[in-house]
């Protein structure tokens, strides 16, 4: 009986396979745009190995050093100074800059890894120094600063990079001082009329002094070569930027460099972005959100009579994004880097006044609008949701012209975008949203190709025929390097995933020194 009922009774309904949700726009599946967006994500964060671990060291060891003989000879720099390193070069986006100065670099050909390094040419961190940030000439987010408050040791070591407004003509000083009073209630340190008008640090200047003084280092470094050091291949110029691109090892390393004035503390006129409720609230402290910002030597972009390149700066957060970042959810993070990879190619050209830094700030944007588990949900076609998402959003701010600044929303960084060049852009980038998974996949082969570029480097490298060669430079290895070297592959060899570092006397390779972890050898 029991065998008849169980024959009869009703059977569990078969497993129904979900099916995949479809872009309405393209038609593609978001399943296979998810399995793209990983994919690039994977293949453009690469094998982070020990070797280039350690290329990537040396690297930024001549990068200090380099900045040390500037301090050491010029003297201007502060002596006991805090630099704030950025993965990804300018062009990624990692900056507020004027997208049509960066210059043209291309991952694969030019380079392999890219950074940025802000380098405080003043450090105004002592709460008790009165700081005049001079907003009366700018538009939001961009300022004068006058060192007139500012010690006279100070004043003096950069005399040479300020300028005075004593040529100013009668009429606009009587039409600023109507307008004192109200500006005295927005900057808490601005101080009378008279205290302000002189002495104002000049970004040209600063950047003009910066070039001369990095190019002079990086020569005398060049006259006096050392096996193992990095080798500058080129020192560039790129608006307020000095670019270097070292070879060390069998890695090609660009730094961009940006002399900045670096602030501890918030600014009274970003008061109100610490009033509202942000994505990384309970993630980290306030005090670790606002724990400084600085000026950047870039203008702004609107082309108007009013607009001194000479004079005016930009507020940047950058200590905040570096923080913010950390708290963005994972799913994001990758629809983020790949909406960069597909975009870093529709932007290169023509530069229309656009650049990654926009797509960062609405990745900010709606990270404080959306819902954490929808930014968070586990299922596969999340990344693909995202990622369609930024584009559309982007595309919505270019057409009005309207992108405001997250720490600033009263400053669109879109005001100055004109009709024709937004035109251009939303019409490209309509070309994109009608078929993404075809610019992934054009995306995935650059990021391929620029990964064989690597590892044909690293191949001609070994066999002594590459530029990217250890001893570039300085003539052929001798057996003694080749014992180091081998005693270096085998130590990597058997201490997977621990610290490894090689201290060596220049002038005596003959007894290097090893740590690993804290031990040594």
């Amino acid at each position: 009986m029991e065998t008849l009922m169980s024959a009869v009774a009703p059977r569990a309904p078969a497993t129904v396979k979900r099916v995949s949700e479809v872009d309405f726009r393209s038609g593609t599946t978001l399943e296979q745009l998810s399995a793209q967006v990983q994919e690039l994500v994977q293949l453009e964060q690469g094998e982070f190995g020990d070797q280039t671990a350690l290329e990537v060291h040396t690297a930024k060891d001549f990068i200090f050093n380099m900045l040390g003989l500037v301090q050491k000879v010029d003297q201007r720099l502060p002596v006991a100074n805090e630099y704030l390193l950025l993965s990804g070069g300018a062009r990624e986006g990692v900056l507020d800059l004027n997208p049509e100065d960066l210059g043209d670099y291309a991952k694969g050909v030019d380079f392999d890894l890219d950074f940025t390094l802000l380098v405080p040419a003043l450090k105004l961190h002592d709460r008790n120094q009165p700081v005049t940030l001079d907003m009366r000439h700018s538009p939001p987010c961009h300022s004068w600063l006058s060192l007139c408050l500012c010690d006279p040791a100070v004043l003096t070591r950069w005399s040479i990079c300020c300028q005075d407004e004593k040529n100013r003509d009668n009429k606009v000083v009587e039409d600023e001082e109507e307008e004192t009073d109200a500006v005295l209630g927005s900057i808490p340190s601005l101080q009378p009329l008279q205290s302000l008008d002189g002495c104002y640090f000049s970004p040209l200047l600063v950047t003009d002094w910066f070039w001369s003084v990095v190019g002079m280092a990086v020569e005398e470094l060049r006259r006096n070569p050392q096996r193992g050091i990095p080798v500058p291949d080129r020192v560039e110029r790129n608006g307020p930027l000095t670019t270097l691109i070292l070879t060390a090892g069998t890695s090609r390393i660009l730094y961009d460099l940006l002399p900045v004035v670096s602030f501890r503390g918030w600014p009274a006129v970003a008061q109100g972005w610490l009033t509202t409720n942000h994505f990384w609230d309970g993630k980290i402290t306030e005090e670790e959100a606002i724990s400084g910002f600085y000026l950047l030597p870039c203008c702004s972009p609107a082309a108007s009579p009013s607009t001194r390149p000479d004079r005016e700066w930009r507020l940047a957060f950058s200590r905040s994004e570096v923080q913010l970042k950390k708290c963005v959810p994972y799913p994001m993070a990758q629809a983020f880097q790949a909406a960069k990879a597909v975009l870093s190619r529709l932007l290169a050209r023509p530069r229309t006044g656009l650049s990654l830094y926009h797509l960062r700030t609405l990745m900010f944007w709606a990270c404080d609008r959306l819902p954490v588990t929808y930014l968070s949900c586990p299922d596969h076609e999340t990344p693909a949701r995202l990622f369609l998402g930024l584009l559309d959003d982007l595309a919505h701010c270019i057409l009005g012209k309207n992108c405001p600044n997250h720490f600033l929303p009263q400053c669109n960084m879109l005001e100055h975008l004109t009709d024709s060049a937004a035109l251009l852009v939303a019409r490209k980038l309509a070309h994109l949203r009608s078929d993404p998974a075809e610019h992934l996949r054009a995306a995935l082969e650059q990021a391929q190709q620029a990964c064989q570029l690597k590892r044909e480097a690293a191949v001609a490298a070994s066999n002594g025929h590459g530029l990217s060669s250890p001893s570039h430079g300085y003539g052929a290895g001798s057996p003694q390097d080749d014992r180091l070297a081998q005693r270096l592959q085998q130590l990597v060899t058997e201490n997977p995933g621990k610290s490894i570092s090689v201290f060596l006397n220049p002038d005596d390779v003959t007894r290097p020194h090893f740590r690993i972890d804290d031990k040594f050898y």
